[in-house]
């Protein structure tokens, strides 16, 4: 049997991750995590909602030994959902951008509400919150790790991740095109919608908006 290449076993470990999309292991994503540890670079005991099972599957792909979790990284636990409570929820949308699979849902002012079946309990939402309306119920009492986690739902947690990638990154550069938009027409109107009558004041203020678009557009070709 060929040895599997190293893109072959990021996607292996990966897989055995539970894709919370936590960061408790100290990367940004799981997949993060499983490149490190397919690097060299972590260990294979750093994901506490994997708990003992995950360290073990990660062990079985990479022939490491099969240590206990390391417990800077918290602990193994149950599988549990966040709560919002309605009474307090002030719509500040803080939770909403944190929350790595979209599973929080509202909009500015309006009181939120999580998908229960979308979330991974992954308390990134917790620290955020302004007025600490966010708890954590457990789901999965007297079960944790992969015993309360089944592979279904990670291979969801990962598809909406994926999907909360792509939407982030379209919503910046959207919004970056509208910036740019903006400076263009200020910088092709500069004299007769500024306030700025002084030739000196204004070449320099259209310097100012020539290099802020030379600088995204350079941005953007990078």
């Amino acid at each position: 049997m060929n040895p599997v290449t190293s893109d072959e076993l990021v996607h292996l470990l990966d897989q055995a991750l539970p894709q919370t999309q936590c960061t408790r292991c100290g990367y940004p994503d799981c997949h993060s995590y499983a490149h490190a540890i397919a690097r060299g670079e972590a260990e294979i005991n750093q994901c506490p909602p994997g708990g003992a099972e995950g360290i073990a599957r990660l062990a079985a792909l990479t022939g490491r030994a099969a240590p206990a979790l390391n417990p800077e990284h918290g602990v193994e636990g149950p599988l549990r959902l966040a709560v919002i409570d309605e009474d307090w929820c002030i719509g500040c949308t803080l939770c909403i951008k944190a929350c790595p699979v979209d599973a929080i849902i509202g909009s500015n002012k309006v009181m939120h509400v999580v998908i229960d079946d979308a979330c991974t309990g992954c308390e990134l939402c917790i620290p955020v919150c302004p007025v600490d309306c966010i708890s954590l119920k457990d789901l999965t009492p007297g079960r944790s790790g992969w015993v309360a986690w089944s592979q279904a739902q990670a291979d969801q947690a990962r598809q909406r991740y994926r999907a909360h990638e792509i939407r982030v990154v379209r919503a910046q550069e959207a919004n970056e095109a509208r910036l740019e938009a903006k400076a263009e027409h200020k910088l092709a109107h500069l004299e007769e919608e500024s306030r700025l009558t002084d030739p000196v004041q204004l070449d320099r203020k259209r310097a100012v908006i020539e290099a802020a678009l030379a600088r995204a557009r350079a941005k953007r070709g990078a």
